[in-house]
Formats: structure tokens, sequence, C-alpha cells
């Protein structure tokens, strides 16, 4: 196992953007930099996931 952290979802769960993105800052710490061919599978999957849940940046932006 590379990881302790799951890296698949429940249909009925969604993670929050800091979750996923403490899972991308851990891949990217454990790959010490370098990502194989398994990792940059695992690294666009979680930016998907994250894209899904990060607030937009016109919904974050002060009027």
């Amino acid at each position: 196992m590379l990881h302790d952290m799951s890296t698949t979802l429940d249909n009925d769960t969604q993670r929050s953007a800091a979750e996923v993105n403490e899972e991308i800052r851990a891949l990217w710490f454990r790959a010490g930099g370098s990502l194989n061919m398994d990792e940059r599978r695992e690294y666009q999957r979680l930016v998907l996931e994250w894209a899904k849940v990060a607030p937009s940046s016109s919904a974050t932006r002060a009027a």
C-alpha cells in the first residue's frame, strides 16, 4: 500500500477541498517531488476531485 489515506470515494461521501489538498500534498511529499506514472494518475484524479469541491474564484472574490 502506498499510503494510509483512502483514494476511493463512496458516492455519498464528498470530501472538502482542504481534505483533498492535504492528500495532494502528502502524495508529493511521499514522492519526493517527482511522480512516477501511477502517482501521476493519482495526482490527476485528486486534482479533478479538488476542482469539483473547491470554491470558484469568482465566489470567493470580495465585491
